[in-house]
């Protein structure tokens, strides 16, 4: 098992990375229904969680079906990043991360994300204000360093360990490949063989197969993996992987059966969450991905993005469940696309 501080983990536990826009509750319900082990909200400002902000606030939902979770919040100011983690801290969450790696420009410009990958010290007295204003466990969120000439991760690592964080993922990207080239892993195995670190070292980047999960695992030596990219669309991917790791065998992929319930799951979770018409609108962009590879597929696909009714829509996946009855999908390889959201992928 792998524990982060209290929070037990099973063996090499599959992580959900936080994603902004995708991993909302409803997603991170089937995701664990489908074997994710631990899941990170939608990244969080703290300036907007001090402000208390409608959309901030919203993000700190949680359902209890989908734990462990730990909320990710993200900031360049110690004291309203010490009070956003006392804000966290109120909802109870298992525990709480920040992150130190979205390299997105707007993110970067205002001394966040990985912006903080540029000043190490401002970064451990970051993380420092989180762990002391929070009973939760800290956990952190980075990349290898800010371009080729500073990758830093191993004194990081250290330095991060040292202020009390009970866990740490890292990217294998720097901020300026962005989402580009391949994940350095290499550097991600030195972290977790040095003697000095004792906290768990999730690995995240490139994940896109059980046969990459396997190979990752026995190359590289980290205790887990997050996974991002591979997820949108595929929950999948965690039940595929850990049934790979266990006996050797690929499964078949999700029948039209399955993928048609977890539409109907995660739109029953949305509606919960999000109240019928603003539930129904954010699970438009999730159809298609689900569905992905049905034949002449376009109208079936309009009328599920049309309706404001969701037992219409209800209606119109029970159609296409009959219309495609007998369809096999093919267990084609999963495409990372280059997702720009909150860069834990």
């Amino acid at each position: 098992m792998v524990k982060i501080d209290n929070i037990v983990l099973p063996d090499f536990p599959l992580l959900l990375a936080p994603m902004e826009d995708v991993s909302d509750p409803p997603f991170r319900v089937v995701c664990r229904e489908n074997g994710a082990d631990l899941m990170y909200t939608e990244f969080i400002s703290s300036d907007g969680l001090v402000k208390d902000t409608d959309k901030c606030r919203r993000k700190l939902a949680i359902f209890e079906e989908e734990r462990p979770v730990g909320v990710q919040i993200f900031g360049g100011d110690e004291g309203k990043l010490s009070m956003a983690a006392k804000i966290v801290d109120m909802t109870q969450p298992d525990l709480l991360d920040i992150n130190f790696g979205c390299p997105i420009k707007g993110i970067v410009s205002r001394g966040a994300g990985s912006g903080v990958l540029k000043d190490i010290d401002l970064m451990v007295r970051l993380t420092t204000a989180c762990v002391k204003a929070t009973q939760l466990p800290v956990t952190v969120k980075t990349r290898l360093g800010w371009d080729e000439d500073t990758k830093n991760i191993e004194e990081v690592a250290e330095r991060l360990q040292d202020t009390g964080i009970k866990a740490l993922a890292i990217h294998g990207r720097t901020r300026t490949q962005m989402y580009k080239g391949e994940a350095n892993w290499e550097l991600i195995a030195k972290v977790k063989n040095n003697p000095r670190i004792h906290i768990p070292i999730f690995g995240n980047g490139d994940i896109d197969s059980p046969q990459k999960a396997l190979e990752y695992k026995n190359r590289y030596g980290v205790d887990g993996i997050m996974i991002g990219r591979a997820a949108i669309g595929y929950p999948w991917i965690f039940r595929e992987i850990k049934h790979y790791l266990q006996t050797g065998e690929i499964l078949a992929a999700p029948t039209l059966e399955e993928r048609i319930g977890v539409c109907k799951r995660q739109l029953e979770k949305s509606v919960q969450w999000k109240g019928e018409l603003a539930g129904v609108y954010s699970m438009r962009k999730h159809y298609f991905n689900y569905l992905k590879g049905l034949p002449d597929f376009k109208e079936f696909r309009s009328r599920l993005v049309t309706p404001a009714d969701p037992l219409e829509i209800m209606t119109v996946l029970d159609e296409i469940g009959e219309a495609y009855a007998g369809f096999e999908f093919s267990q084609a390889p999963i495409k990372l696309i280059n997702y720009h959201e909150n860069c834990a992928l």
